[in-house]
């Protein structure tokens, strides 16, 4: 079994910061990409930042510039950097992993998500 735990989240002010973190624990013999997501009420899901195993990141438009997301894999940890934050990041915010288990399975597994409210 593998379980991912998010931490981090809560109320920031308008051009505030915040940092996430999503540690993976259980049966993991590596991990490939890691990534951060998230949903407001009402929308659909949506990718916020991947990031490779080696290093290579992707953002989604809406974020590039203020967010970072980064990993170490010593500790099968992703984080993301959230700096001048906007009331329309508000969400709830969910890291996955593509995990290959120390049975030889690979899935996706999904943290359990993270309250991120901007408002003054």
């Amino acid at each position: 079994q593998v379980q991912l735990v998010e931490s981090g989240g809560g109320l920031v002010q308008p051009g505030g910061s915040l940092r996430l973190s999503c540690a993976a624990s259980g049966s993991i013999f590596s991990i490939n990409g890691m990534g951060w997501y998230r949903q407001s009420p009402g929308k659909q899901r949506e990718l916020v930042a991947v990031i490779t195993s080696g290093g290579t990141a992707n953002y989604a438009d809406s974020v590039k510039g203020r967010f970072t997301i980064s990993r170490d894999n010593a500790k099968n940890t992703v984080y993301l950097q959230m700096n001048s934050l906007k009331p329309e990041d508000t969400a709830v915010y969910y890291c996955n992993a593509d995990v290959l288990t120390g049975w030889g399975t690979q899935n996706r597994y999904w943290g359990q998500g993270a309250q991120v409210t901007v408002s003054s």
